[in-house]
């Protein structure tokens, strides 16, 4: 603590000269004139979540910074973050893309930070044709199965708990990888990239042809990803999800795995960091803070403040379930997780070698905690 506070003092007495993005300086005149304080710009980039409007609408931030948030989807903040213009100093970033670069290609643009700010079960995310004879997860073995990126992070996880829940392996079923996405999505050919056994059954299905229609005219008989086929939205009769009950399917993985799989996490630009070395325990700080006031709008009974008439039944089941904090950051408290995403993305194919996810993040945050009293 004592090293991040004084890190912080020299941080707000020094301007460090000649640095693009600008420093919080002070500026100084003639011995004796007043010094006048230039507040730190940061960009922060990300999805509108409940747990980041507090961060949003202002009302947390950080000491000494002037921050703006900057609506992105997951596709455009990865565009920036990855490409040549990485504009935002905070980014909300999908961790196994991150994996990948940081893997195959050594990208060291941005460095995480254990603010998991995307999860979501994927027992969802499985779809198949009605008439295809698939009734459980089981029958997989030997199928057709599509989806427009082999290596998206949902992908990755529901590969993960078909080995392990059902004995189900991802060289049992034949992959048929898209050239377009029924989202309107960019599929990144750099992200298509495996490491994969020769013979592993996958191949790349017709050009110009989405995972939608492709499912539609029986070019393979089950869908797995992330993106919610056009078909599925539009009620088709042909397609269903392979669990019928959804709810009871994902509720019962988490009771017997207490996994919650991860999606997104925050990253902080590494030159920022390096100039900064406070900021990635004040980002983090200023993540929890927020997330703990869209807990406290979930909880609220003096006015809704969720468009759902049962919000607060909802939220009382899932900390029945999951605990008082049951979205949470900080290492220790998702150590399984990351353990699993680094064996799923290494079993799988999607990076060379594999690395133990500590390596990762920034050293000063592995052990950040969270204030949740």
């Amino acid at each position: 603590m004592k090293k991040y506070d004084a890190c912080r003092r020299n941080f707000m007495k020094t301007s460090i000269a000649g640095a693009a993005i600008g420093t919080l300086g002070l500026l100084s005149g003639r011995a004796g004139q007043a010094v006048q304080t230039q507040k730190h710009q940061i960009r922060v980039a990300g999805y509108d979540y409940d747990r980041v409007r507090a961060i949003m609408d202002g009302q947390v931030g950080m000491k000494g910074v002037a921050l703006s948030f900057h609506v992105e989807n997951i596709y455009d903040a990865s565009r920036y973050a990855f490409g040549p213009d990485p504009k935002y100093e905070v980014t909300e970033i999908g961790l196994i893309p991150f994996i990948r670069k940081y893997i195959n290609e050594d990208f060291r643009t941005y460095t995480p930070i254990p603010v998991f700010i995307s999860r979501i079960f994927r027992h969802r995310n499985i779809f198949v044709l009605a008439d295809s004879g698939i009734a459980k997860s089981e029958d997989l073995r030997g199928k057709r199965v599509g989806t427009p990126g082999y290596g998206f992070s949902a992908n990755t996880w529901i590969r993960g708990f078909l080995l392990d829940e059902y004995g189900v392996k991802a060289s049992e079923m034949q992959w048929i990888e898209t050239t377009e996405s029924s989202d309107g999505a960019k599929l990144s050919p750099k992200l298509n990239r495996h490491f994969l056994p020769d013979d592993f059954p996958l191949v790349k299905g017709p050009p110009g042809v989405d995972e939608s229609e492709l499912l539609l005219s029986g070019g393979f008989d089950a869908l797995i990803t992330a993106i919610t086929p056009r078909a599925f939205l539009e009620g088709n009769p042909k397609i269903k999800q392979l669990f019928p009950d959804i709810r009871t399917a994902e509720q019962d993985y988490y009771r017997k795995t207490r996994l919650f799989p991860i999606m997104h996490t925050v990253a902080i630009r590494t030159d920022m960091i390096k100039a900064n070395p406070w900021l990635p325990k004040a980002v983090f700080e200023m993540y929890s803070k927020a997330k703990q006031i869209a807990y406290a709008n979930l909880e609220t009974t003096t006015a809704l403040k969720v468009t759902l008439p049962w919000v607060t039944q909802e939220f009382e089941d899932t900390r029945s379930l999951m605990g008082k904090n049951f979205w949470p950051y900080g290492i220790e408290s998702n150590r399984k997780e990351l353990e699993l995403v680094m064996r799923y993305t290494h079993e799988q194919g999607l990076v060379k070698r594999r690395l133990k996810f500590e390596e990762l993040f920034h050293p000063l945050t592995l052990e950040l905690k969270e204030d949740t009293a």
